[in-house]
């Protein structure tokens, strides 16, 4: 695989993997939504209906991920070693709290979506609740009932609730960075990306933690 042999190149090539993954979360969480209008049986059958394609987006997106989080730590490591030494007082004004974590909590999103992929792609977390092991009335893999049950525990929600919350502070930054990245940061511009990413951030994370919210309070069953 070629990769560029730049800090520049690296940054960008990063920037442009993080908006590609931005993008599938964006896609994925409107695929969830159809659990409002018992729709995700179906939702899941007409994706399983197509394997081929299916995996061939997986596969994609894990090759994105992996470049991600290597260009990630490369380019972390780079700062590090461009900046050896730490100041007495150091001035955090220009930047913030996601800006300085963000291999951190890159670090719990890559963690949580371990765990996200073998709890409901794999379904190897509780497999008595599977959509593998029950089917509904017409006779489909049952994922409503799943997803359902599974968000029933008060220690699954915690744990999907702050993991997306990670999610929250690493787009905040993340989204903003990538067009900065991109060059297309100025004076004018910088207000409005900053607003941009960091509302986009705020509505996916209510998008994904409403889900298993309204579940374990009883709103959806």
């Amino acid at each position: 695989m070629f990769l560029p042999t730049s800090t520049v190149g690296r940054k960008i090539l990063m920037a442009f993997t993080g908006q590609i993954m931005v993008l599938f979360v964006i896609i994925h969480l409107l695929g969830n939504t159809t659990i409002y209008f018992s729709n995700l049986n179906a939702y899941a059958a007409a994706l399983h209906a197509l394997p081929i394609p299916l995996w061939l987006i997986r596969l994609f997106m894990a090759a994105m991920l992996c470049l991600h989080v290597y260009l990630g730590i490369v380019v972390t490591l780079e700062n590090k070693k461009a900046k050896p030494q730490s100041y007495a007082v150091t001035n955090h004004l220009s930047t913030t709290f996601a800006g300085r974590n963000m291999i951190w909590t890159g670090s719990v999103v890559g963690a949580f979506l371990v765990y996200h992929l073998l709890h409901f792609t794999f379904q190897i977390i509780d497999p008595a609740v599977s959509a593998i092991s029950n089917t509904d009335s017409l006779g489909r893999p049952d994922v409503l009932m799943m997803v359902v049950r599974s968000f029933q525990d008060a220690g699954i929600v915690s744990l999907y609730v702050t993991s997306v919350a990670g999610l929250l502070l690493h787009l905040s930054h993340g989204i903003q960075s990538s067009f900065q990245t991109w060059g297309l940061n100025n004076d004018r511009t910088l207000p409005m990306f900053v607003k941009t990413g960091t509302a986009t951030a705020v509505i996916l994370f209510l998008g994904y933690a409403a889900i298993p919210l309204v579940i374990v309070m009883g709103l959806l069953k």
